[in-house]
């Protein structure tokens, strides 16, 4: 535990040295100066061999540490500085008023000496201060220079100007550990028109001398111009002779040359009608050709289509036609074969089932001759009462059997105009038919039911 605590420790010392460093690691660009002030004393020698000490050390471009609580960094910058300077009203050795304008150029030197002027002068003015300077020690040196010349040596020498001023400034400039990197004189004016006036007598020699020039080119351009002309219209004249004589031989020419054209071309016609007569022969020896051969060739194409066509249908239809005949065939035998063996047992189920059925027939029809024979034995002991008793007895089956049709009939429609209701008649009609059974077995059996049943009933009263 001990240990990670103070592992923990020493990484967050770490951290926090690594901030300190970072926050304390300045860096500067290469168009500026890093000035660390601090306790240590340094010491510069200048140009003449003095040496002095300084409280502060620089570095130009790149980084360097800044030590916390006893040394501060600043910047300040070495870029090249425009400085426009323009003058009032400044008098010349002739004592003539003008003004001047002019640029210049002006950057801090990075020679250690002059570099330590600056810092101790400009440092925290920043470009702004170092152009205010510059440009009222340059003003007051071309207002010095300009009064040791005159108008027209300044206007006709401004780069003697420009090397005076330079000269000028050179000490005053190095004592503040500045330098000019060059200077132009851009303009220089009057309010008197000095200048104006100054130029006038030259504008007037120079516009002389370019009239009198202009005379001298137009005399010598119109004689010129007249021998030109000259020249140039005997030159038509003998070129139009020259034309002529060229022209007549040359429709001499022409015409010459039109005639044997002629002949060539009648020639050519001629040779281009028999050279078209007997290329359009072969042409057509050619189609006729071509016609032949492409009969040829369709006669081929048609046998091989019919030969393809023949293979496809012995592939797409008579092979599958003799496969499925071959397959029906099978199949017709097979059920032929099934059919005759189910034949065979239906006709042997069949016999068996005859001979049971005719063996259950024979022995049916046997009970019904004994059962009839013992009724006809029966019947034959029956006295003329038990026989009307049993006739009686079955006529209730056969009223019923006579009526029964009538409950499955779903609907009756009576038509009738002797206001009686449709079931009065139905059942009428049955009563009327049930009337007629003792008539139908008398005419059947000979048997009068009518009179058994009143001798019947007249001997049960007495």
């Amino acid at each position: 535990m001990t240990i990670i605590i103070a592992l923990t420790v020493l990484i967050i010392l770490l951290i926090v040295f690594a901030i300190i460093f970072a926050n304390q690691y300045k860096r500067v660009a290469p168009n500026q100066v890093l000035v660390i002030s601090g306790r240590k004393k340094y010491t510069v020698q200048a140009p003449d061999g003095t040496k002095k000490q300084i409280g502060y050390r620089f570095r130009i471009g790149g980084g360097s540490f800044i030590k916390p609580f006893t040394e501060k960094a600043e910047t300040m910058p070495l870029e090249v500085i425009t400085v426009n300077i323009k003058t009032p009203e400044v008098l010349t050795g002739e004592g003539v008023p003008i003004l001047a304008e002019a640029t210049a150029q002006v950057r801090i030197d990075t020679n250690d000496y002059p570099l330590t002027l600056a810092i101790e002068q400009f440092l925290g003015r920043g470009t702004d201060g170092i152009k205010e300077v510059a440009s009222n020690v340059l003003e007051g040196k071309m207002r010095a220079v300009i009064g040791t010349m005159t108008v027209e040596q300044i206007y006709k020498g401004r780069l003697e100007f420009a090397e005076k001023v330079f000269k000028s400034v050179e000490k005053d400039f190095a004592d503040m550990g500045l330098v000019m990197v060059s200077f132009t004189l851009k303009d220089i004016s009057d309010t008197q028109g000095y200048l104006d006036a100054l130029s006038r007598p030259r504008i007037a020699a120079v516009k002389r001398d370019a009239a009198v020039a202009q005379a001298e080119a137009d005399k010598e351009a119109a004689i010129e111009a007249s021998r030109a002309k000259k020249e140039a219209e005997i030159a038509r004249l003998k070129a139009e002779a020259e034309i002529a004589g060229a022209m007549w031989e040359n429709e001499t020419k022409k015409a010459n040359s039109q005639v044997e054209v002629n002949k060539r071309k009648a020639h050519a016609d001629m040779a281009y009608e028999l050279e078209r007569h007997m290329i359009a022969q072969e042409l057509k020896k050619a189609e006729h050709l071509v016609k032949m051969i492409e009969k040829e060739n369709a006669i081929k194409l048609e046998a091989l289509e019919i030969e393809r066509k023949q293979k496809e249908l012995e592939a797409n239809i008579l092979k599958p036609a003799d496969a499925r005949k071959y397959q029906v065939q099978v199949e017709a035998e097979a059920e032929s074969y099934k059919i005759s063996k189910e034949a065979e047992g239906k006709a042997e189920a069949k016999k068996i089932e005859s001979d049971v059925e005719a063996e259950r027939i024979r022995k049916l029809g046997q009970a019904e001759a004994q059962a009839m024979l013992e009724k006809a034995k029966a019947y034959a002991h029956y006295n003329q009462n038990a026989i009307y008793q049993m006739l009686i007895d079955i006529m209730p089956e056969l009223a019923k059997s006579i009526s029964e049709p009538l409950s499955k009939v779903d609907k009756i429609v009576m038509i009738g105009s002797d206001g009686n209701l449709g079931t009065s008649k139905i059942t009428g009609q049955v009563a009327q038919v049930l009337a007629q059974i003792p008539e139908v077995v008398e005419s059947l059996t000979g048997i009068d039911l009518k009179k058994y049943l009143k001798e019947k009933l007249s001997s049960d009263k007495k």
